[in-house]
């Protein structure tokens, strides 16, 4: 695993993705969502030291006052710390426990048209991802690929999960060396990442999704881009249908406790 964590920081500079300029209507609120997403993905792990207050505030386009008010959110949630002295800072100590309640509300919240729409979006990413991977890759890019398809058949709880498969979809974007493709897969990823992997209702099938990553992995191996792309396809579909059951799920039961 610490070869394809190193082969991702080789190919790709997340950095680039996570501290862009915000929006000129998001602030501190917008901040501690982007680096909640980051952290729940991924992209940055406990260990990891973020920039410095003024360097993180030019990143992100805020002035220094609206930054520290996003830290000092994120430090009551236990996602930093921040250390004083020679070697000081602010560092990751833990991802973020995503509340049940709020995902509930979340899932339920989206119509079967927007969960369409969704995973319409997410098949069209993924298929130019994968065409590109498809001439781009080397050796090395897939092996790192398959080492990140393997986390996931280890991973042991919702969380790692919802890493394990992000990274790996993160992943083949970044082989595709396209920086549009990969941020539009950050930004799917966190929309769909918890909500897919949370024990709301029945558990997603880990074992069908790792063996889907390893199959794409495979095929691109073999240079059969059509066979990819289908694999890729049909795992997003089972995504997305498995999302419309547990949405369907949760509202029914909604709907059976309010007519007691």
């Amino acid at each position: 695993m610490k070869e394809a964590d190193t082969r991702m920081a080789e190919l790709a500079d997340f950095s680039a993705q996570i501290y862009r300029a915000l929006p000129e209507l998001d602030r501190a609120d917008a901040i501690v969502q982007r680096i909640n997403t980051a952290v729940s993905l991924g992209l940055i792990r406990p260990g990891d030291q973020l920039p410095a207050e003024l360097e993180l505030a030019e990143m992100f386009g805020v002035a220094v006052a609206t930054l520290r008010e996003a830290l000092a959110t994120l430090r009551d949630l236990n996602v930093v710390e921040t250390r004083r002295g020679r070697f000081g800072g602010t560092f990751v100590v833990g991802a973020p426990s995503p509340s049940l309640d709020l995902l509930r509300k979340r899932i339920t919240s989206l119509s079967m048209a927007e969960l369409r729409d969704l995973g319409d979006e997410h098949a069209t990413i993924a298929a130019g991802a994968i065409r590109m991977a498809a001439d781009r890759a080397d050796p090395t890019d897939l092996d790192m690929l398959e080492s990140l398809a393997h986390a996931l058949e280890r991973a042991d709880s919702p969380g790692a999960r919802t890493r394990a498969d992000s990274r790996f979809h993160i992943g083949i974007a970044v082989v595709a060396q396209s920086e549009r493709l990969m941020t539009s897969e950050v930004r799917l990823q966190g929309e769909v990442g918890e909500l897919l992997w949370a024990p709301l209702t029945r558990e997603f099938d880990q074992v069908r999704a790792a063996e889907d990553h390893l199959a794409i992995v495979a095929a691109l191996r073999r240079d059969d881009r059509e066979l990819a792309q289908k694999i890729a396809l049909e795992h997003i579909r089972a995504n997305i249908y498995h999302l419309i059951d547990v949405k369907l799920t949760l509202t029914y039961a909604t709907h059976d406790r309010d007519q007691l």
